[in-house]
């Protein structure tokens, strides 16, 4: 019994997230109390296979959380997030994209997958997409004719797009977690000069598949108009017009809704994929241009600009508790030999690395109904991450893989995050079983998309290669 204690650590720590608790708090007591009933058995002669020197290198993880370079995209990231939403951009971007195709059979549902992307590629916050998208879109869908299922599904679903198109909080903290399990698979083979996986090859890694999923959503939205023109009616430019209160040409419109937020996705993702900057340093920019952009919008005062800051530091302090909490638990696992239980569990598995790796897949996937995309990435990720990249995957694939079963994670009902963020702010006439039933056609195109990138890892690996 007390040799499978690591993987009891982990069941107590699920039941205990499960319950509610904080996050942080959570991962650093379980493991605390496991180190300290460790300590206490092995003091009374009990062989608990507790080794409790893996618990001096915690100093030195703290340090380095605190320090780590990388981890400083994300306040600036979150920051930027925020004052983009503050400064009306989306909603500006929604008007412009909504009256160039609105008046084609589905126009609405391409128009808010077009702004989903382009604000994942702003912001890439899950939540604020996906309120943003619900309050300003949803009403004009409904009131035009959608169906209640295709368009709670169709803003569910680019709301998560945040989580796989980069600027993405989610590949961030992924790829600080990643580089470090790479450097210690490396290690245990022998390789003493280690080599990293950067977020900037994770970005770029992210970009095709992304921009696949967007365009599935497309085809899924004009098929659907297609096979059922009520389901998705056009609607009268002329009358959408006058229903969203702008005045002057619709270029005018366009103008000012597409082009200052493609200046500044440019900018980010620009400055990285042509190696002027770091992911850092073109969080730096993202930011400023987010300010800019509030100013120019005039949406920014000093109320606005704290509410931001706080918004900001709230997320920032969270993460990092977060991390010093997990360094804890993966520490107090290694301490119970959870590394050495879990290679040879998959050493043991049916079909090798192909075998190890779908039950990893299934595990996150299974994971996600019950816990968030942080808790995954910080708690699963860095026990499996080793072991799975000793076997020969390539990290880049495999981090590309995690984050969109993570973005699946989000929509599977009956506890996805974006289902809750949406019935949030939908109106008291779209029932909860609308949707859940919208959101699992595409739930089964991210599967799609993780069946393509198993069988087409170059999907993933192709643009972080050419550069």
């Amino acid at each position: 019994m007390l040799e499978f204690m690591p993987l009891i650590l982990f069941a107590v720590i699920c039941v205990v997230l499960m319950f509610g608790f904080p996050v942080a708090l959570s991962l650093a007591g379980t493991a605390l109390a496991f180190a300290g009933l460790g300590m206490g058995l092995e003091a009374l002669g009990i062989n608990a296979h507790f080794d409790p020197s893996f618990l001096s290198a915690f100093p030195n993880r703290l340090y380095g959380i605190m320090t780590n370079q990388t981890l400083l995209a994300v306040p600036l990231f979150v920051l930027m997030g925020v004052l983009l939403e503050k400064s009306k951009v989306a909603e500006t971007l929604l008007d412009a994209m909504a009256l160039l195709f609105g008046s084609l059979r589905g126009g609405l549902g391409i128009s808010v997958t077009l702004v989903g992307m382009m604000l994942a590629a702003s912001t890439g916050i899950v939540g604020a997409t996906v309120v943003t998208m619900g309050l300003l879109s949803l009403p004009t869908m409904l009131k035009r004719g959608y169906s209640m299922p295709l368009a709670t599904g169709t803003i569910c679903a680019t709301g998560t797009l945040g989580q796989i198109i980069p600027p993405s909080i989610a590949l961030v903290l992924l790829g600080d977690v990643l580089s470090s399990a790479y450097q210690q698979a490396q290690l245990s083979m022998g390789i003493f000069s280690p080599k990293t996986v950067s977020v900037g090859d994770l970005f770029m890694g992210a970009l095709v598949p992304g921009l696949i999923l967007v365009a599935l959503y497309i085809a899924y939205v004009a098929f659907i108009a297609w096979l059922k023109p009520e389901a998705a009616p056009p609607a009268d430019r002329e009358e959408l017009m006058e229903e969203l209160g702008h005045q002057g040409s619709l270029f005018t419109l366009l103008l000012k809704g597409l082009v200052p937020p493609i200046v500044l996705i440019i900018a980010v993702l620009g400055s990285i994929l042509g190696g002027f900057a770091t992911p850092t340093e073109a969080s730096a920019v993202g930011a400023f241009g987010a300010l800019v952009l509030a100013l120019a919008y005039r949406q920014l005062d000093f109320n606005t600009l704290k509410e931001a800051l706080r918004s900001t530091a709230h997320v920032t302090t969270m993460v990092f508790l977060i991390l010093i909490g997990a360094a804890l638990f993966s520490l107090v696992f290694r301490a119970f030999g959870g590394e050495e239980l879990i290679h040879e569990v998959f050493n043991n598995m049916p079909g090798g690395v192909v075998g190890a790796t779908l039950v990893v897949m299934v595990v996150i996937f299974l994971l996600g109904f019950i816990l968030d995309f942080i808790e995954i990435t910080f708690v699963v990720v860095p026990i499996v991450g080793p072991i799975l990249l000793a076997m020969g995957l390539d990290p880049v694939w495999l981090g590309i893989m995690i984050a969109i079963n993570l973005q699946t994670s989000f929509l599977t009902p009956p506890f996805g995050f974006a289902l809750f963020y949406l019935r949030g702010v939908a109106p008291e006439s779209v029932p909860t079983s609308a949707i859940y039933r919208g959101v699992i056609p595409f739930i089964g195109l991210q599967i799609a998309m993780l069946i393509a990138l198993a069988f087409f890892p170059e999907l993933a690996t192709w643009l972080p290669a050419q550069f």
